[in-house]
């Protein structure tokens, strides 16, 4: 039987970096080694599940086998040099990279065993995979649209469930998602373009998360839809990833990978 796999949680004041605390705490495969955040969060000096919340990232993942990471775009690029430097495993939940922070992540992250997602859920990651099956069998007589909800806490727009849909929309299509998108319709914007992938977000309350793909046609529409009910949900799947990237090599992974997709 293997040891329990020692993991890290970076942000562990907040209200994720809690639940993955409690997630990896209680997984009989995994050991809560460390926990830590940003300097000058309320949150450093108290206690997690029998572990100080420090704000040196470096100490925390000294002797850790892996980090969880569901931080800021910044704070992920700066821990990726440091889990390149040891191998160890990075599952990066992190959303809202621009294009230039993506480039510098995969940069920086060789050498690691680095698992990055949108979203760890698996009903979201089987919604992509069929996301992509339907773009590829319908033409651009379907017009795409992608319609997210999250809490009104949440930073980013669209959500990097969102983007990872439409990512999957975009290469059942064969098209660059960058160039078909359409994004912050307002006014007088003229008619849908051809063949244009939608993006519409909402932000209310207490929303965990909803994503629903729309294909619609002139005669019928299909949509494709998932709901968070737990938060926990996403802190299942990136312990879950954890353990899998353990036994790969090198390399940037996602859930696909994962869950053999």
């Amino acid at each position: 039987m293997s040891e329990p796999l020692k993991l890290v949680v970076a942000g562990a004041g907040g209200r994720m970096g809690q639940m993955l605390c409690t997630v990896v705490a209680a997984h009989p495969g995994c050991a809560l080694h460390g926990a830590f955040d940003r300097a000058g969060n309320d949150a450093i000096g108290t206690h997690v599940l029998g572990t100080t919340i420090i704000e040196d990232a470096s100490a925390a993942l000294a002797g850790a086998d892996g980090l969880l990471d569901f931080t800021s775009p910044d704070a992920s690029l700066e821990l990726a040099k440091i889990t390149a430097d040891t191998g160890q495993v990075h599952i990066i939940g992190t959303t809202g990279f621009r294009a230039d922070q993506e480039a510098q992540l995969k940069s920086a992250t060789r050498g690691a065993r680095v698992v990055k997602a949108g979203n760890f859920s698996l009903g979201v990651n089987l919604l992509t995979a069929l996301t992509k099956q339907v773009a590829t069998r319908l033409g651009t007589e379907f017009d795409i649209e992608i319609s997210e909800t999250h809490h009104r806490h949440k930073v980013d727009a669209p959500s990097g469930t969102a983007l990872m849909l439409g990512e999957a929309a975009a290469s059942g299509r064969g098209v660059d998602l960058t160039k078909a998108s359409e994004r912050g319709r307002d006014g007088i914007t003229g008619a849908r373009g051809q063949g244009a992938i939608g993006f519409s977000s909402i932000r209310a309350g207490e929303v965990i998360g909803e994503h629903t793909v729309i294909f619609g046609g002139a005669s019928e529409r299909l949509e494709l839809t998932h709901k968070a009910n737990d938060r926990a949900l996403f802190a299942d799947g990136a312990v879950t990833a954890a353990l899998w990237a353990r036994d790969q090599g090198p390399g940037f992974y996602d859930m696909s990978d994962v869950l053999g997709l």
